[in-house]
């Protein structure tokens, strides 16, 4: 009898060190399961954090780029209603003097031949028009998707150091020089070739574009065994980048023009430290091609 009670106690001890034994697992295996959980579901907040982030960047880029189309599109509107009005008149006198025409009881053989010659000169200047309408909006345009391309692709560069905008008609980056240079020399900065680098590559997608750098400097007097003064700062500090541009970057020589402007066309007044800063700077300027335009306008007048 001692026997079989001591069987079945043992029995008992051995079933319930087995029971604690897988609670103690599944415990184990909650908890971790639970701390898995838990990281997955704060990995997933940041990220929708991330997500509202970009989102909230790209709908106020996009807010502003619909704002400078919609400015864009008005200037369109206005230029081509002067230039409708235009054509109109021209149309009213092409129809007046085939009236008159029609009028005379006599009109000489070279008087009729001299007005048919100014009335398809009128309609050549018509046509003229329209096609410089058409590219003026096509170049319009070309801008404007240049000034973004630009903008996205240097958006992690600091805005006072760099920025883009389109003036007089064609397309400008500027940097400044503390981005770009030493004070005092023409030696460019290795962590500055990471902003050429992004502004050839766009510049190298448009092949039919021109491109003149200019360097432009404060009024400070410089004057050092390498610099006269600074107009020799400012051109030499010009041709520093285009040689880059050319040979680290792959930018066609051909279509690149170094140039220095000394302290002569200045953002700011010279009056202060903050406005000598700002003048510090190098401009990339994205040009049509000279022949082409010339030829443009030949054309036309032809």
């Amino acid at each position: 009898m001692k026997k079989v009670v001591l069987f079945a106690l043992t029995l008992a001890v051995t079933a319930s060190c087995v029971s604690k034994k897988k609670l103690a697992e599944a415990q184990a295996e909650y908890s971790t399961f639970k701390a898995s959980s838990e990281n997955s579901i704060n990995r997933v907040r940041t990220e929708l954090r991330d997500c509202d982030k970009a989102k909230t960047g790209i709908e106020s880029e996009l807010r502003a780029k619909s704002n400078e189309l919609d400015i864009k599109s008005k200037q369109w509107i206005a230029q081509n209603k002067a230039l409708e009005d235009q054509i109109e008149y021209l149309k009213k006198t092409n129809t007046n003097l085939l009236d008159r025409m029609s009028d005379l009881s006599i009109v000489s053989k070279s008087g009729a031949e001299s007005i048919k010659k100014s009335l398809e000169t009128l309609n050549d200047q018509s046509k003229y028009i329209k096609d410089l309408n058409s590219s003026v909006q096509r170049k319009d345009s070309l801008n404007l998707a240049l000034v973004m391309t630009l903008k996205r692709s240097l958006a992690d560069i600091n805005d006072e150091d760099v920025t883009v905008e389109v003036k007089k008609g064609v397309v400008y980056i500027s940097i400044s020089d503390k981005m770009l240079f030493q004070s005092g020399s023409a030696l460019i900065n290795p962590r500055a070739e990471v902003i050429l680098e992004k502004v050839s590559r766009v510049v190298n997608d448009h092949k039919e574009l021109d491109i003149l750098v200019e360097g432009h400097t404060d009024n400070v007097p410089i004057a050092t065994g390498c610099l006269t003064d600074n107009w020799d700062l400012s051109a030499k500090r010009a041709t520093s980048v285009v040689r880059l541009l050319q040979t680290k970057f792959g930018i066609a020589p051909e279509r690149m023009t170094a140039g220095g402007r000394s302290e002569y066309v200045p953002k700011m007044p010279n009056t202060s430290d903050a406005g000598r800063k700002i003048n510090r700077r190098t401009e990339i300027i994205v040009l049509p091609k000279l022949d082409q335009f010339f030829q443009m306008l030949a054309n036309g007048q032809k």
